[in-house]
């Protein structure tokens, strides 16, 4: 048993990382009710972490490089657990914020050493079982993270989401130092820092836009130039990436389709799978009433349909076309935002959402293990690291942009339902409702007015959660047309798979 604890190493830390993309989902109220903070607030603790990864994923792959695989390794563990601690005892939203982009450089340096570490520890038939249980607990991991997430915030508080990270850190790093080991050579590639950050820059700017666009309205110039801003930056990189020796990502990659394909698919896959998780967690919480154990659970029917469907196919998913698999695994997920579109209306409950989170979880597990494979077999394999970093900064990408993009559509819902309601203040008072804080409202106006605003904010959110479901819904229909257009190609074989674990990357 003692050659497995490597693996056990590595699998803690990972454990760790991703469990916390989907354990903030549940905490999210009361974390809006623990600091008073507003929805633009919010969609920042998420997207923090999200653009962090995002951004510094590939970069830190080639400081990993350089320093050391084991100690960049050990380091990204140490920066995410005192980071954790940050986010626990933070008093306001700026410190939370924050912690959370640390949070992301610490996951950054993890997600690019991973596999690095157990091509180091395993060799042959015992290499693949340490992937297929590394793939295993990543496929869970989003699974339990609602699930341990409500428990702590209902019986303790959102802050134990992030505390209870430590001990978790102390055995991860104990286990790294005694137990990893670096077995290359260190190369000397150059740091491509310019675009790092110019990348960064751009998709910082272009979510701030976004969520400006959400909070004040997409005619504030405010919100244009930051969204003009990170075009030019986004152009900027682009530009710089053509004329260094040794770039972040080799534009000529771009010119790819399948590769192109798998990227947009990727973005497409969070976009509309991930974010409607956050935001019907608010709803079901604020404006329901349900607890955070409950709101968990709730979303189980995704997480565990997308982990059954995983582990039943994928021993054969690698014979199928790839094409196929993904934009129907995509396709499922916009049916399933459509359904969920179709199901709530004003005065639906919770179970709406169980079969809309059913079908989006099976396409989630049909799309998902594909994904990285048909990037890397696309392009060289010297180039199969980066490739399979891009898919995953593309995920996250995704799921960032569509924090911000949605955000604004669930507000957009809810304004227009207000209005039609001639609720005073309906700008404000949506913003209120998206933004966990529809306990407030009834605490501002006379008793005898309680019962029409309740009325209103549950109309509201509902019409909010409805319109963000269509949105989403709509951009996965089209994602999947794309997937079946662009990733026509003959199936990836095994044995190519297999040759670039790095394909497993951002699964």
């Amino acid at each position: 048993m003692r050659k497995w604890l490597p693996l056990v190493a590595v699998c803690l830390g990972t454990f760790m990382l991703l469990v916390d993309v989907t354990i903030v989902n549940v905490a999210l109220p009361d974390m809006a009710s623990g600091l008073r903070t507003s929805l633009s607030s919010l969609q920042w603790v998420v997207d923090g972490y999200a653009l962090a990864l995002a951004a510094l994923l590939i970069g830190v792959g080639g400081l990993a490089d350089r320093i050391g695989h084991r100690r960049t390794y050990l380091a990204g563990l140490a920066v995410f657990a005192l980071a954790s601690l940050a986010c626990g005892i933070a008093p306001d939203p700026a410190v939370l914020i924050v912690s959370r982009a640390v949070q992301g450089v610490g996951g950054a340096a993890m997600i690019a050493t991973t596999f690095a570490l157990l091509n180091n520890s395993y060799t042959g038939r015992e290499r693949g079982m340490a992937y297929g249980m590394w793939g295993a607990v990543s496929g869970a991991s989003s699974a339990v993270g609602p699930l341990v997430g409500g428990p702590l915030t209902e019986f303790l508080s959102w802050r134990w989401i992030f505390f209870v990270n430590l001990p978790v850190s102390v055995v991860a790093i104990t286990m790294g130092v005694l137990l990893l080991r670096d077995q290359h050579t260190r190369q000397a590639h150059r740091i491509d820092v310019v675009g790092v950050v110019l990348f960064s820059a751009a998709i910082g700017f272009l979510t701030f836009g976004m969520i400006r666009a959400g909070e004040l309205g997409w005619d504030t110039t405010s919100c244009w130039v930051a969204l003009c801003v990170g075009a030019a930056l986004l152009l900027a990189f682009v530009v710089v990436e053509t004329r260094i020796a040794e770039p972040l990502l080799e534009p000529s990659l771009l010119r790819n389709r399948v590769f192109s394909g798998v990227l947009i698919a990727a973005v497409v896959l969070n976009f509309s799978a991930y974010v409607s998780l956050t935001y019907s967690s608010i709803w079901m919480q604020s404006v329901l009433g349900l607890s955070p154990v409950t709101a968990g659970l709730v979303a189980l029917p995704m997480s565990g349909a997308a982990f059954v469907v995983s582990a039943s196919l994928g021993r054969v998913m690698h014979r199928l076309p790839p094409g196929r698999v993904i934009g129907s695994g995509i396709l499922l997920v916009g049916v399933g935002d459509l359904l969920g579109f179709a199901l709530v209306h004003v005065w639906a409950s919770w179970p709406a959402m169980l079969p809309a989170f059913f079908v989006v979880g099976l396409g989630v597990g049909l799309a998902t293990p594909l994904l990285s494979s048909t990037g890397t077999a696309a392009v060289p394999a010297r180039r199969a690291g980066m490739a399979g970093g891009a898919v995953y900064t593309a995920r996250q990408v995704g799921f960032a942009f569509g924090i911000a993009l949605l955000g604004s559509v669930f507000t957009a819902g809810a304004h227009h339902t207000l209005a039609d309601r001639h609720i005073e203040s309906t700008g404000s008072v949506a913003h209120d409702i998206a933004g966990a804080r529809s306990a407030d409202l009834a605490r501002t106006v006379p008793a005898g007015a309680r019962r029409l605003v309740d009325e209103a904010v549950h109309a509201a959110a509902a019409n909010g959660i409805a319109a963000l479901l269509a949105v989403a819904g709509l951009l996965g229909v089209a994602g999947a047309v794309v997937s079946f257009v662009m990733l026509r190609e003959r199936p990836v074989p095994e044995t190519a798979a297999e040759a670039r674990p790095e394909a497993a990357l951002a699964e």
